[in-house]
């Protein structure tokens, strides 16, 4: 009885054992082909706007590389399994290259103005909900927090686009830039113009700016 007893124990260990192996040879074979279908979908897009008339800068990486880069950083996520980085989208058409980019720049800033702004003015909405707030207080917020979206994209400074891609339109030069920011940096910077702008454009007072900017 000790003997099938021994044997029973040394099989289930076998069989757990077979299982973890088993799960994580699944892990990395889904992986490889996520890897793979990804890869293939960034060939199949570089080389769609390729014939589309896309071109990169001089000395910039090439269309795949960029489509590349630009999916790897969507895809990266903090320890809380959030995204890493905010991204947004600009586009502009103007007489020359480095004009279109400019403007394509501010475009995709103010873009993810917009996405930081929104996020914290649901959050700011939330603590008026919690601390009873009343209604003058929240228009007075609502209106402000609309209003510094420019204020935000101004401060948000230089950023790098992971992606930089241009087109001719007649005589002129449509450009489309995607950019990526730390989402942990940018919603700091946010937070801290719309604070500021809360405090010189409303009438509510420090303790309570204070509470509703406690997220």
């Amino acid at each position: 009885m000790k003997t099938f007893t021994n044997f029973l124990l040394a099989f289930t260990i076998l069989f757990s054992a077979t299982n973890v192996l088993m799960a994580q040879q699944t892990a990395k074979e889904l992986k490889k082909e996520a890897s793979s279908k990804v890869a293939r979908k960034i060939r199949q897009e570089a080389k769609k706007l390729t014939k589309e008339g896309w071109f990169v800068a001089p000395g910039a990486l090439m269309i795949e590389k960029q489509l590349e880069r630009s999916y790897m950083r969507q895809s990266e996520t903090n320890d809380k399994n959030e995204p890493k980085y905010v991204t947004a989208t600009g586009n502009s058409v103007a007489e020359t290259q480095t004009a279109a980019k400019l403007q394509a720049m501010e475009t995709a800033k103010l873009e993810m103005a917009g996405q930081l702004s929104s996020q914290i003015a649901a959050l700011i909405e939330n603590n008026i909900a919690n601390y009873q707030r009343n209604n003058d207080d929240a228009a007075s917020v609502t209106k402000t927090i609309a209003a510094s979206k420019s204020l935000i994209a101004q401060e948000l400074g230089l950023v790098i686009p992971m992606v930089e891609l241009y087109k001719k339109i007649g005589q002129n030069t449509e450009a489309n830039v995607r950019l990526a920011y730390n989402m942990a940096t940018a919603f700091d910077v946010a937070k801290r113009v719309i604070r500021k702008s809360l405090d010189e454009e409303t009438k509510i007072a420090h303790d309570k700016l204070d509470a509703l900017m406690k997220f």
